[in-house]
C-alpha cells in the first residue's frame, strides 16, 4: 500500500515511512477496507503533539501509550494510559487536546481518519464500533474527573491499580509498563505519596510486589471497595 507523506510543520517530529513496517491490519472486521499501517515508537517518542491535526486513529499492539497536557507552571497531568488493543487519538474536533508518547518501545497501528469517517457514513456497524469506542473515552474522562476531585490519595492508587488489572483481563496479576513517576502524574499524586500507597497496601496484605513493577493483587475486593 503506497503512503502519502505526512505533511510537518516546525514543531513536528518527521515521519519518516520508510521505517513502517511492511504489514497492515484492518480497523474492524466489518470494514476490511480500512487498513492501518504500524509504525514503532521507542521509550518516550512523541507520537502526536498537542493541537496538531488529527490524521489518525491509533491502536496499539504492544508497548503502551500516555496521553498528557504540560501545565503553564510545568506539571504534568496524564490523561490516560492506553495498552495493547485499545485505541486512542479519538479526539472529536480537527486538533489533539493532548499529546500522545509511547510509555515503553511500542507498535501501534495508524489508520487514516478521513478514511474512516467516509466508511461510517455507509457502514452502520462501523459507525457504532467507533460510537462505542468514542464513548468509552467519555466514560473514562468522567471517571478520572471524579477520582481525581473527590478520591483520597489511597482511593486513587486502589482504582488505578483496579483499572490495570482490568486493561489485563481481570487475573490479578500484572506488568506496569509505567514508571511511578508517571503514575503520580496520572493521579494527581507526588511521587513520595505513590511510593508511601503501594508500601501501605502491601502492609494491608492487597497486594504484592515483585521488584517495582510487577504486581500481584492478594485482596482485589478489598482494592475494588477502596477505589469504588
Amino acid at each position: 500500500m503506497f503512503v502519502q507523506p505526512i505533511e510537518t510543520t516546525s514543531n513536528q517530529p518527521i515521519v519518516d515511512w520508510r521505517d513502517f513496517a511492511p504489514c497492515a491490519a484492518p480497523l474492524f472486521a466489518c470494514a476490511p477496507e480500512v487498513v492501518g499501517t504500524s509504525f514503532n515508537y521507542v521509550r518516550d517518542e512523541e507520537i502526536y503533539g498537542e493541537r496538531e491535526d488529527t490524521q489518525f486513529i491509533y491502536k496499539v499492539i504492544s508497548g503502551a501509550v500516555r496521553t498528557s497536557k504540560i501545565m503553564r507552571d510545568g506539571r504534568r497531568q496524564i490523561g490516560r494510559f492506553y495498552l495493547p488493543g485499545e485505541f486512542f487519538g479519538l479526539e472529536l474536533g480537527k486538533q489533539h487536546n493532548l499529546s500522545a508518547e509511547a510509555v515503553a518501545d511500542s507498535k501501534i497501528f495508524l489508520f487514516k481518519r478521513r478514511q474512516i469517517e467516509a466508511m461510517a457514513q455507509r457502514n452502520m456497524e462501523a459507525a457504532r464500533e467507533m460510537w462505542l469506542m468514542t464513548a468509552d473515552h467519555l466514560r473514562h474522562a468522567e471517571d478520572h474527573l471524579l477520582l481525581l476531585g473527590r478520591k483520597t490519595a489511597l482511593e486513587r492508587l486502589a482504582a488505578f491499580l483496579i483499572e490495570m488489572d482490568m486493561s489485563h483481563g481481570n487475573c490479578g496479576l500484572f506488568e506496569l509498563p509505567m514508571s511511578r513517576r508517571d503514575i503520580a502524574d496520572y493521579l494527581g499524586l507526588t511521587l513520595e505519596t505513590v511510593s508511601r500507597g503501594f508500601s501501605e497496601l502491601q502492609k494491608k496484605q492487597a497486594l504484592e510486589l515483585d521488584g517495582a513493577r510487577h504486581v500481584v493483587l492478594r485482596n482485589r475486593a478489598f482494592l475494588g471497595a477502596m477505589g469504588a
